[in-house]
């Protein structure tokens, strides 16, 4: 059976810690789009981490974690990463890498900054980690792949030819210095020496594990409304953030994904630029970055201060239908206790007309929220493990936003730790 753990809205929903906790009761995690740029943190008997290009399963001995084909590989990155968690006397995870991925190049990092430097105050806000020009050079196949690695020939050959071609650009547009091919070849030698114990053919050892009756959990990363197709483009990131892209970054038929667990934030905050429409500012958004999360609002990745806002129906019910969310899991509840209202964003005016539907960028950046106020519970809701025994304006705040966006909230967290977690059965799920 495959699951997919995905994100409803600009990403830091808290998927690493819904999929830590359900990677218990899974056999096979997969990382199926996007590289270094975003990242889970999840709190567990260990400590509190932030995993980049591991998948959040890595803290199971039980577990086989998959970095599938549709991943952005930093190969340095990743086994900084696992020595990182090791280094915490976490065991060694068992690790796939697929034969089909390709690899962020140290040139696509340094594009990428090259590129913000050049557009200054018109940039992207990219995290700079080098995933535009990687998967600008995917589709434009130039990209290189692990399998590539090991065809010494191939590979010496397309370096040639690669650089050639970065080079001008490097030397006329961005007057920066250029690339050594002799030096780059090297470098892909000790990558091969790094990643070779761990390569695998992901598409068949997927398709022996699901006809073996293992369970699958596909880990996206960011959210909806940063997926390049159905996002607030072009403040977009460079992949397919939805479940639908897990088949194809994991390498499994479509119709095996068969519940698709879609979070969202008790609120809403985001990193980078873009469209944000029921952000809030100055103080009030301070005292709630602050309060967030474990330890506030700041980037897994950047550790840039998160852009925060009030729950957004409209962005969340277009977030959950492209997602095909089978079952909500609704974070950082807790959070939101200090309240003694909590205001909602229920619909978008725009240019005098309000709608509910979640409209193109260009009409997005135009729209201003609809606010409605909900009464806030006013206490500490932690350690709480049965819905009943929330508080009954927490019960009607969680039940007031299933009802905006329509999709079964059927998991509630109110805290960073695993346990941290109240299982709902929804009226809505059927």
């Amino acid at each position: 059976m495959v699951k997919a753990v995905v994100g409803a809205n600009w990403g830091d929903e808290g998927k690493g810690k819904i999929t830590d906790m359900l990677a218990q009761q899974a056999d096979i995690i997969v990382r199926f789009q996007g590289g270094a740029n975003a990242g889970h943190t999840i709190v567990n008997n260990y400590g509190k981490f932030a995993l980049h290009t591991l998948p959040s399963g890595v803290f199971y001995s039980h577990t086989t974690n998959v970095v599938g084909n549709g991943v952005a590989l930093d190969i340095p990155l990743l086994f900084k990463e696992i020595k990182s968690i090791t280094d915490r006397n976490v065991p060694a995870p068992q690790i796939r890498v697929s034969d089909r991925a390709q690899m962020v190049m140290p040139y696509h990092i340094l594009l990428d900054q090259y590129e913000e430097e050049r557009l200054g105050g018109k940039s992207f806000g990219s995290t700079k980690s080098g995933i535009a020009p990687f998967y600008s050079d995917k589709y434009a196949k130039i990209g290189f792949q692990v399998s590539e690695l090991f065809e010494e020939e191939v590979l010496k050959e397309k370096v040639l030819r690669v650089c050639e071609q970065k080079n001008v650009m490097l030397e006329h547009m961005y007057h920066k210095p250029l690339i050594d091919p002799g030096e780059l070849l090297g470098t892909l030698h000790s990558y091969r020496e790094m990643v070779a114990p761990y390569v695998c053919d992901v598409s068949a050892y997927l398709d022996k594990a699901l006809k073996e009756g293992k369970t699958v959990l596909l880990e996206g990363q960011l959210g909806t409304l940063k997926d390049t197709d159905h996002g607030i483009y072009p403040m977009v990131t460079s992949s397919s953030t939805l479940a639908a892209y897990g088949a194809i970054g994991a390498g499994i038929p479509p119709y095996e994904i068969k519940e698709v667990i879609t979070v969202c934030k008790a609120y809403s905050s985001a990193v980078g630029a873009g469209a944000f429409v029921s952000e809030i500012f100055g103080e009030e958004a301070d005292e709630l970055r602050r309060r967030g999360g474990d330890g506030g609002e700041f980037g897994a990745t950047t550790g840039r201060p998160r852009r925060m806002g009030w729950f957004d129906c409209v962005a969340s019910k277009y977030g959950c239908r492209l997602q095909g969310a089978t079952d909500v899991a609704f974070t950082v509840l807790d959070v939101l206790g200090y309240l003694d209202e909590i205001p909602v964003c229920i619909g978008y005016e725009i240019q005098g007309e309000v709608t509910r539907d979640f409209p193109v960028t260009c009409k997005l950046e135009k729209a201003k929220p609809v606010l409605t106020r909900l009464p806030g519970w006013k206490c500490e809701i932690r350690g709480i493990r049965k819905y009943e025994e929330l508080p009954e304006n927490c019960r009607r705040y969680v039940e007031f936003i299933e009802g905006q966006i329509g999709y079964p909230i059927t998991m509630v967290s109110n805290g960073p730790g695993r346990e941290d977690i109240i299982y709902r059965q929804s009226p809505l799920k059927k």
